[in-house]
Formats: C-alpha cells, structure tokens, sequence
C-alpha cells in the first residue's frame, strides 16, 4: 500500500512539474515559459514575455513572432524621463552564444497589437511561432497570467490604441 502511495505521488509531481516547465526548444535554443499577462477588456495590445538560452557557440537571432493578430512585433522598453517609449526591433533580437536573453515587462517583449475587444483571459493559451535566423521556426504557446502587482514597470501596454499610436516604435 505504501508503495502504491509513493508511485502515484511520484506521477503526481511530475505531472505537475511538467505542466509548470512549459518549455520547448529549437536547435542549440531553449525557450522557457512563454507567458502574457491578462489585458483589460477594453486594450489593444498585449505583452509577452519568456527566456531565451542559446547554449551553442553561434549567436542566433529571434527575427519574428508570427501570430494570428494585425501586427505581431518584437520591442524593447526605453525610458524617457517618466515616460516608456517602446521601440520596434525590426532587425530581431540576437540570442548571443552562451548567453540567455529575458523577455519581460520594461524590456524585450513580443507586442500583440490589435486585440479588437478580445482581451487576454487568465488561463486562455495563445498560439505562437517564434521565428529564429539559425534554428528555424518553432511554435509556441504563450500561457495568459494574472499580474501580480505592478509586474509592469508602471507602464501599462492596454493604454496602446493599434494606430502607431504605441510610443516612438520608428518605421513600421
């Protein structure tokens, strides 16, 4: 009996930590846990976020994030004074050898734009393919969170219309 009960705990956790890794990989890349935060009902776009690991001796670079939205970008956060300014990184971002690059709020991010009254819903799982120059396509699933507190930075990606009106994001 006691066996019984030490096997189902076992299959229990690694159930459990299997559901938790939500990891992938492509090549010499490892991407941990994609996720976005939850958005208001009223918010046009919406931020996600993961780690990128490169453990291959190449740099590599995340080129695009193609996803069934109007326009799919890759950005980073700059600072102007009080004011976020979110920047289109329309070269990708490069993935340096050994290295592991961090995408979240007030920094690199994937930027979901034109949303049209479908807000991000906890636990709503949003499909996803991250585009790399070396390791080719990879798709993914970006899990919708809850914020826990200001997670943000003070800046708030809802606030964005889909009319170039999301900051200084230079030629689109």
């Amino acid at each position: 009996m006691t066996r019984f009960s030490l096997t189902a705990a076992a299959a229990l956790f690694l159930t459990a930590t299997s559901a938790l890794a939500h990891g992938y990989a492509a090549g010499d890349l490892e991407i941990d846990h994609p996720f976005a935060f939850e958005t208001a009902q009223t918010a046009q776009t919406a931020g996600g976020f993961m780690t990128i690991t490169n453990t291959g001796e190449t740099a590599d670079r995340l080129l695009a994030v193609e996803a069934d939205f109007p326009r799919v970008e890759l950005h980073t956060t700059q600072m102007d004074g009080d004011i976020a300014r979110m920047i289109h990184l329309e070269d990708g971002l490069e993935i340096p050898a050994g290295a592991t690059v961090t995408l979240q709020p007030g920094s690199f991010h994937v930027m979901f734009m034109g949303l049209g009254g479908d807000p991000f819903e906890v636990g709503e799982e949003v499909p996803a393919t991250l585009v790399f120059q070396n390791a080719g396509r990879l798709d993914v699933v970006f899990n919708v969170e809850a914020r826990a507190g200001d997670m943000h930075g003070g800046h708030d990606h809802s606030d964005h219309g889909d009319h170039g009106d999301h900051g200084d994001h230079g030629s689109d």
